[in-house]
């Protein structure tokens, strides 16, 4: 089978232009094609005129050999890459001694979790949150009423961060074993709709998601994993050896209980502060990374869809426009736009008492009114929070606070029309675009809740994105406060074999430990750290990273 990539079509193609379009690519006859299958499809957008689709498909022929050796020098024609995922090890069920222990379910350790429990090797998964079902009624209780469980929320709990987004499933990852395929593969599996197989820019959405994380819990059970939920680890046992060598033991629950431990996969996830801190009172290599700081913005999904597509907007197979922007500023800053969801909605993401934090979500059918994406400002330790390994929590916590605050105190968010926030005066009424956070905005300057960097570079962005993208600034634009969890701000830094650089059997993993930016790429890396896990218990050979 070979790949052949990079065939453009319009946007309005007939079914059968594809096939013709593969056999005048090939220069054979229709009769030497005998089957083929899209592997990916994208679209081009640059002239809004004359949009393409842009295919790669797999294609079954007669005398492939032949027609190989005619495209030897051709990058667009290739054999079909072996995308089928091989697993390191594979111990019988049942067997073994000790069991593997992931921390966190979201993405990151739901694939750890998996990969371990179809390996044979029985993973305990802990989450101090609570099972899917029950986490969305909490979190839905901050949305609807403005009350908050610090324990299950959109940070805490079955499926992680990721359960209430825009479910993007594509990342820049460069990954020569194809990991990215096996999570795709068993999101489908677990109900996700197959097109994300094939489409350039998968989603799934926050309702799928719910019913795909629990069909995922279903079969690493089946497998002989064990889920524990409301387990909040306190404390590690780690042992210092003769030499110098720390070493996991065990852990420590909130409810007294240990666990023994020689395998710990820590995933976290970004929010887990109290854990961070415990972590660096237990000596872990712990330090303080970047991450991005800035506000949500909204617009009329009608207004992307237009700038982005022109006279195709609406058009089924384009769906709902996305954009991604970036602009490096006069002050030595970059504000560039971040989880871009399209269609979707603004929501409640603190997991503090008396702190403001704001998310974007969207369902797949991205059938919302507004477009929303993060506004941020790039920040690193060095220039921003120079205080120790967990000064970026201190940062996120004070602007978070002032959030609280310039929200009026209910865990409302502030709020301000984007003319206001040019002009830097506070909005007393809003325009032409909704705001769709809930539970609901406070109109105020945003300048109260953001450093003055901040805003001098969101200031200067905000113009030149209204060149790239027509009506962008509009002066009724609305911005809501604050975006402060773009990524982790610390790094849990561990060594090629993925085991913390100074305790043996403690791997950190995905968002939370620094390694990862969203579902598919803390996924992939919860996969390579199960296979490290894997490794070091059983003595197999290890594989690439």
């Amino acid at each position: 089978m070979l790949r052949v990539t990079e065939l453009a079509l319009p946007l309005h193609h007939a079914d059968e232009a594809l096939p013709a379009a593969i056999c005048k690519r090939l220069r054979i006859t229709p009769r030497e094609l005998i089957r083929f299958a899209v592997a990916r499809r994208a679209h081009d957008a640059r002239d809004k005129t004359d949009i393409m689709l842009v295919y790669s498909v797999d294609v079954t022929l007669k005398n492939e050999a032949a027609i190989l050796a005619r495209f030897r020098k051709d990058r667009h024609v290739q054999p079909t890459p072996d995308t089928r995922y091989k697993f390191v090890v594979q111990v019988p069920l049942g067997g073994g001694g000790s069991r593997p222990v992931v921390i966190g379910t979201g993405p990151c350790g739901l694939f750890a979790g998996l990969i371990l429990a179809q390996m044979g090797l029985r993973p305990i998964i802990l989450d101090r949150g609570k099972m899917v079902r029950e986490r969305t009624k909490d979190t839905w209780g901050l949305w609807r009423r403005g009350v908050l469980n610090p324990e299950s929320n959109v940070q805490f709990g079955e499926g992680g961060a990721g359960t209430f987004s825009d479910g993007k499933l594509y990342s820049r990852i460069k990954d020569a074993r194809h990991l990215d395929r096996k999570v795709l593969t068993e999101f489908v599996k677990a109900g996700a709709p197959a097109e994300i197989l094939t489409e350039a820019h998968p989603h799934i959405g926050t309702f799928r998601l719910v019913t795909m994380v629990e069909s995922m819990r279903e079969s690493v059970e089946a497998l002989g994993g064990e889920y524990r939920f409301g387990q909040r680890v306190e404390g590690l046992d780690i042992v210092t050896e003769a030499g110098g060598t720390r070493r996991m033991r065990g852990l420590h629950l909130h409810n007294g209980e240990y666990l023994a431990a020689d395998h710990v996969v820590l995933a976290v996830g970004h929010s887990a502060r109290d854990t961070f801190g415990m972590l660096l009172d237990a000596g872990v290599h712990v330090e303080a990374k970047p991450f991005s700081i800035g506000v949500r913005i909204e617009h009329p999904q009608s207004w992307i869809d237009k700038a982005r597509f022109g006279a195709s907007a609406g058009h089924p197979v384009l769906g709902a426009a996305d954009y991604s922007l970036s602009h490096h500023c006069s002050n030595g800053r970059t504000v560039y736009s971040f989880c871009m969801c399209p269609g979707g909605t603004v929501v409640a993401a603190t997991s503090e008492a008396g702190r403001v934090a704001t998310n974007g979500m969207s369902q797949y059918s991205r059938n919302e009114r507004n477009a929303n994406s993060g506004l941020v400002v790039a920040i690193d330790p060095a220039r921003d929070y120079p205080g120790g390994a967990l000064a970026g929590i201190d940062f996120q916590r004070h602007w978070e606070s002032r959030a609280y605050v310039a929200g009026g105190s209910t865990y409302a968010a502030p709020a301000q029309k984007l003319g206001d926030f040019l002009r830097g005066r506070a909005s007393t009424a809003l325009g032409e675009v909704i705001p769709s956070y809930r539970p609901g905005v406070h109109l105020t300057d945003l300048a109260e809740c953001l450093p003055e960097f901040a805003v001098t570079a969101m200031r200067e962005a905000l113009p030149v994105f209204g060149r790239q993208i027509p009506g962008y600034d509009h002066p009724d634009v609305t911005l809501t406060g604050v975006e402060t969890r773009t990524s982790s701000p610390v790094r849990f830094t561990r060594g090629g074999d993925f085991q913390s650089l100074n305790t043996v059997g403690l791997f950190p993993a995905g968002e939370g430990a620094g390694y990862a930016g969203g579902i598919l790429s803390a996924a992939v890396d919860g996969i390579k750290v199960a296979e490290a896990v894997a490794t070091s218990m059983t003595g197999a050979a290890s594989v690439a990273a």
